[in-house]
């Protein structure tokens, strides 16, 4: 019987979780439903990167999404005991990288090296200078006693004697992959700090925790030569690697954290170049020491709470790349794990009209994913076709479950609407599930729910509506919304039901349809032609704030002009 499969995923805590990260965290979870193990690790070995809270943020994505874990950091609900094959930070793990580090480097497969940086930097520009790629190689007059004896006092970095020969790996969804000479240096596994390398780090983790199977992106495969080297040098297992398809964006670039930064940066320099003054806001949210560089350097990247600020300064949109980015525009955390699925893997299945299935929950990936039906080629990131996916599954939520979603996205990135009424949330979830693409769209004060979220004075008449409404028709519009106004304000009960009998007793007694005094209403009440229901549009909005619209749609377009 052969061993239960063991998968990981291993992120580096530098920020929010990319999507990217995302898709290969949920493929590594699905390959160990069938009786096997997920397990999660946290690299962070890099300490100028890496930080505690960026951490947080990487587990609380990764729960949000449903991509629980047994074995890993306890957060949540999520992990277990370290004690059998733990900890699972890096950081915390030092003492089993320097100890096979010693074990190379006691067997001559591995040296210390004592360049500088400034050294190594003048090695790279003469190899650049004769158009060379720059390779590492351990020196023929190499004196290994010496070089024992100086590793006890001076600085230095431990770096593995890589094989001169062909490094070949067989990949489960690229097939077999030669790597020749220019993959062959003889890289560093030990830091002068005494960290280890991603390259060794990996190896030796991956070893301990029995990893079986090593699923991540395609822009991982130059680094497999070095891994498979390492672990046939140390004697370890090799696991069966799969590199998974890219994640681009539609017009064929790569989707990377930095598009964020290239929008906003975009868009500060447009700003400023229309208007110097606005410099002040802007250093405001980002100061001028930081601002600077990062206009200038394409590569630089800002905090992610910087972004955010300085989007909604600049009433930018900002690409969607990370998980958080995905969770702040109120998408379903169901429905984006359905659409990773679908980046770079096929079920290849048919729905029940004929069609190949896309729609599925985790249950149904669980029980379907296999890595042969994973492609080789990119996969593009379609916005457009997620928006559609999470209307349609918002779409089919019942009104209970739909405000338990939008209540929980209200708490996290809207307080101000979660402080309403709990019975006056309900009506307005309930209004506009079905006209929502996102829980942003519901909350937000242009969406389909904008009417009730705005002050009185703060609507704003779409000048067709008005003109087609207001100002035509025999009685016109304008005179049916002002007799229309008694009936409302009188009423004892200003609910839907009532409200809904009144403008159709209205329009019977002055002999019109029902649409010529509805409209004018929901004109006056929400600026425009279109709203949900008439009933619940002013029953959501309340009599007091009903009536001061209509006497200011009455004040201000009694011409039939706004």
């Amino acid at each position: 019987m052969a061993d239960p499969i063991v998968t990981r995923f291993a992120p580096s805590p530098t920020g929010h979780l990319h999507v990217g990260g995302a898709r290969t965290a949920l493929f590594n979870w699905a390959l160990a439903q069938a009786g096997g193990r997920y397990l999660l690790r946290i690299e962070d070995t890099d300490q100028a990167r890496s930080s505690e809270a960026a951490a947080a943020g990487l587990l609380e994505d990764l729960a949000w999404l449903g991509i629980g874990w047994a074995e890993g950091p306890v957060w949540g609900g999520h992990g277990g005991d370290p004690r059998r094959i733990g900890p699972f930070f890096q950081a915390q793990r030092l003492d089993a990288y320097a100890a096979a580090a010693r074990g190379l480097i006691e067997r001559d497969l591995a040296f210390p090296a004592f360049e500088s940086p400034e050294e190594l930097d003048a090695l790279r520009r003469e190899a650049q200078a004769l158009k060379q790629r720059f390779h590492y190689r351990q020196s023929p007059d190499f004196d290994r006693a010496a070089a024992l004896r100086r590793m006890e006092s001076e600085p230095h970095v431990v770096r593995f004697r890589m094989p001169e020969t062909p490094v070949r790996v067989v990949d489960a969804v690229l097939g077999e992959v030669e790597f020749g000479e220019e993959h062959l240096d003889d890289f560093v596994i030990l830091k002068r700090d005494g960290f280890p390398t991603y390259h060794f780090s990996v190896v030796v983790d991956d070893e301990a925790m029995g990893v079986t199977h090593v699923l991540r992106g395609q822009e991982h495969l130059n680094n497999t030569p070095r891994h498979v080297a390492l672990q046939r040098a140390l004697g370890y297992r090799i696991p069966v690697y799969a590199h998974l398809p890219i994640l681009f964006n539609p017009d064929g670039s790569k989707m990377s954290k930095r598009d964020k930064d290239k929008a906003a940066r975009a868009a500060v320099k447009h700003r400023l170049a229309d208007e110097p003054a606005a410099r002040a806001e802007i250093e405001a949210v980002v100061p001028s020491e930081r601002l600077a560089p990062w206009l200038a350097d394409k590569r630089s990247q800002l905090e992610s709470g910087a972004l955010i600020d300085l989007a909604a300064l600049l009433a930018l949109e900002l690409p969607p790349i990370e998980v958080e980015d995905f969770r702040r525009a109120g998408f379903l955390p169901e429905v984006v794990c359905n659409y990773l699925a679908l980046l770079g893997w096929s079920p290849g299945q048919k729905d029940d009209e004929g069609r190949d299935l896309e729609r599925f929950d985790l249950d149904f990936l669980a029980r379907s994913f296999s890595l042969d039906r994973v492609g080789r080629g990119n996969a593009k990131f379609d916005v457009e076709k997620l928006l559609a996916f999470n209307q349609d599954t918002i779409a089919e939520l019942d009104d209970e479950a739909f405000f338990a979603c939008f209540s929980e996205w209200c708490a996290r990135y809207d307080e101000d609407l979660l402080s309403r009424d709990e019975g006056w949330r309900r009506r307005f979830a309930a209004i506009v599930r079905t006209r929502c693409r996102t829980l942003a769209d519901a909350a937000a004060r242009g969406g389909p729910g904008g009417f009730a979220l705005i002050a009185d004075e703060e609507v704003a008449y779409d000048a067709k509506a008005v003109a087609k409404h207001l100002g035509r028709g025999d009685p016109s519009g304008i005179s049916l919304l002002a007799e229309v106004r008694a009936p409302l304000a009188a009423l004892a009960d200003f609910r839907a039901e009532a409200i809904e009998e009144a403008v159709r007793a209205a329009s019977e007694s002055h002999s019109v349809g029902l649409g010529r005094i509805a409209q004018p209403l929901r004109v006056a009440v929400t600026g425009g032609a279109a709203s949900p229901p008439l009933g619940d549009t002013l029953e959501i909005l309340g009599r007091e704030s009903v009536l001061a619209r209509i006497d200011r749609c009455l004040a201000e377009c009694g011409s039939g002009t706004p």
